[in-house]
């Protein structure tokens, strides 16, 4: 009876740490902060690329949104922080026939091609295209809103009428990343896959060798000349 005891006690203590050590791997998981990055009045998580400050009037904040100025030299936003592995979401918006577009692990190495309507790292990294699906000339499916720019097509897709909010997600974690909009998960994709290195062989980003190593580096935000609206932009390491 005695040894019984002992062994359900035993167990007891087992079952017990092991349940602890579960519910802080949740708990830490779960308390990881988010940093918001643009709370629709401050923008000290952002600046220009290639610069130190924000670029006042060539992005703009107007009734706690973040506003690309058409009428100025183009100069994508990025994150002051450099991710990895993370979680982020962000709403979107766009007037007609605008353009733009998310970047993941970007490195500030090329100069800023400033007022040609093309990001300086468009043909480096990983991006969650931005787009007037019906105006813009370019109606691609592989090109549209929510695709993994010229390389998967969104599947489930429900895009939201021009003037009004997309919610977005992108999502990274040891090379597998995901893209949601509004509640459905529309792309999906391991980085370094065969699937993914087939892709790549096949499309114009096939002449550069180096197109999406990077496994760290800034989150960009696109300028291409159009108006776009941005808000509620937020992320977590995980």
């Amino acid at each position: 009876m005695k040894i019984r005891f002992i062994l359900c006690l035993a167990s007891s203590v087992f079952l017990m740490r092991c349940t602890s050590n579960n519910s802080d791997e949740n708990l830490e998981i779960a308390e990881k902060a988010w940093i918001t990055l643009f709370d629709g009045e401050s923008t000290d998580q952002l600046r220009g690329y290639g610069i130190k400050e924000f670029p006042t009037g060539v992005w703009l904040v107007e009734n706690g949104m973040l506003v690309t100025n058409p009428d100025t030299a183009n100069r994508d936003l990025v994150t002051k922080e450099r991710f990895e592995d993370f979680e982020l979401e962000y709403s979107w918006a766009v007037d007609t026939a605008a353009n733009s577009g998310v970047f993941i692990h970007v490195q500030e190495t090329k100069a800023m091609e400033a007022g040609n309507g093309n990001s300086p790292n468009w043909l480096e990294n990983w991006e969650f295209q931005i787009l007037d699906d019906l105006h813009f000339y370019d109606t691609v499916a592989v090109r549209s809103a929510g695709s993994l720019y010229d390389l998967i097509i969104p599947e489930n897709k429900e895009l939201k009428p021009i003037g009004e909010f997309n919610k977005a997600k992108i999502l990274h974690k040891d090379g597998h990343v995901e893209h949601w909009l509004n509640g459905q998960k529309v792309v999906e994709f391991e980085i370094g896959s065969k699937e993914m290195n087939e892709l790549l062989s096949n499309s114009k980003f096939s002449e550069n060798p180096n197109f999406g190593k990077d496994t760290e580096g800034h989150i960009m935000f696109q300028h291409h000349g159009q108006r776009v609206y941005l808000k509620d932009i937020r992320v977590r390491e995980i």
